[in-house]
């Protein structure tokens, strides 16, 4: 039997990847990637050459199975998203639960993570920490969801896309618990 490998990707610089990612990527054989096109852009870099097959949040239940049988096949899956650790608010948890159900071994391999790198360089306290991943992107669900954190008193990190990154802002301040500014790491 082969093994699932989740490997971390950097998040903006190439140099952030490390050797035991390159190596598990060069060894896997096949890398299944939220898309294709950049995930071929990290492996040109590093002169990999390997099969792709694309996993992403619109096949993910059937290409798990897919790919559960192919490990117990014996071959080597590597999972990368498209930037940081798959399955963190990225395509990657149906396959790893799959996978343990099925006793299939699971290994993964560190590396770049956004909220964990944007919390240690916002300044906030980090001794206490929710990650809650991506707000809704309705109005009324956004101001439901929050209003369900309102009452915890430690930092919390959320994923937002650049384009609706100013509105988030201005409603996380309207239900910050502490009355203290909410800030922006990037």
């Amino acid at each position: 039997m082969g093994a699932l490998f989740l490997v971390a990707t950097p998040i903006g610089n190439l140099g952030d990847i490390s050797a035991r990612a390159i190596d598990t990527l060069r060894n896997a054989d096949v890398i299944a990637c939220e898309d294709t096109r950049q995930t071929l852009k990290l492996l040109s870099h590093f002169g990999i050459q390997r099969p792709l097959t694309s996993y992403h949040d619109f096949n993910e239940r059937e290409k798990a199975m897919e790919l559960a049988g192919r490990i117990e096949n014996g071959e080597n899956v590597a999972l990368v998203s498209d930037a940081g650790t798959p399955a963190i608010s990225d395509p990657g948890f149906r396959l790893v639960r799959l996978c343990r159900e099925s006793g299939i071994t699971v290994i993964s391999i560190p590396g770049a993570n956004a909220a964990i790198t944007a919390l240690s360089a916002s300044g906030l306290p980090s001794d206490q920490f929710l990650f809650v991943g991506f707000l809704p992107p309705k109005k009324a669900a956004r101001r439901e969801h929050l209003e369900s954190l309102r009452t915890f008193r430690g930092t919390l990190i959320f994923y937002e896309g650049p384009h609706r990154i100013l509105a988030a802002l201005k409603i996380c301040r309207r239900f910050s618990a502490t009355g203290k500014p909410v800030s922006a790491a990037s």
